[in-house]
């Protein structure tokens, strides 16, 4: 446990009332746990506080946990270069409801939304070009959630006799993921299986 961190840690939890519901340690690195609702508040201060000067962003990261009501985690990744330490800023949300995006602090959450976006379907509210980075315009889905199918839902290819690229419907040629864990090998008995059964 850095005792920097958990310094800063506890002053961001007295200073924003309620905004950190949860500190944690991983890693030698701390992570803030905050109100969807107050995320702008938790990364302001931990950017413009003297003591941290968390200026840099250096992720935003994503996670589905598709038991749970509010099934995203939205990740943001910070440091400081003048502690030479981390932080990470963690908050939760559902299909629908929309956190503000991290750009009005951090301009540079810019395309790690719009991935998030993208490969999870979390919105972020007050972004101003939210939309696909990765996956095609008409993709249809979010392929990071964990109830996307492996297969997807479409395939491409490109026509040669057309010219062009064509999106058809994924079709497996043979069984996916079936497989038949009891012995291939059928027959008499071997010299040496009556050690390994137990038998005469």
């Amino acid at each position: 446990m850095d005792e920097l961190l958990q310094t800063i840690g506890e002053k961001a939890a007295a200073a924003l009332g309620g905004a950190v519901l949860d500190q944690t340690w991983a890693f030698g690195e701390l992570t803030l746990t905050v109100e969807p609702t107050r995320n702008l508040d938790v990364l302001r201060f931990l950017r413009d506080d003297p003591a941290g000067q968390f200026v840099s962003i250096i992720d935003v990261s994503g996670v589905d946990y598709p038991e749970r009501e509010k099934r995203f985690d939205v990740v943001y990744h910070l440091m400081s270069p003048k502690l030479n330490r981390r932080i990470a800023v963690k908050t939760a949300t559902d299909e629908e409801t929309p956190i503000a995006s991290a750009t009005a602090v951090y301009p540079g959450a810019d395309w790690y939304e719009r991935e998030i976006y993208d490969l999870f379907g979390v919105l972020f509210a007050g972004h101003h070009d939210l939309r696909r980075i990765l996956t095609d315009y008409g993709f249809d889905g979010h392929p990071l959630r964990k109830d996307f199918p492996m297969t997807g839902f479409v395939e491409v290819r490109y026509d040669d006799q057309e010219k062009r690229v064509r999106y058809e419907p994924v079709r497996l040629n043979q069984e996916f993921r079936q497989f038949d864990f009891l012995s291939p090998w059928e027959g008499p008995p071997l010299p040496g299986d009556e050690k390994a059964s137990g038998g005469q």
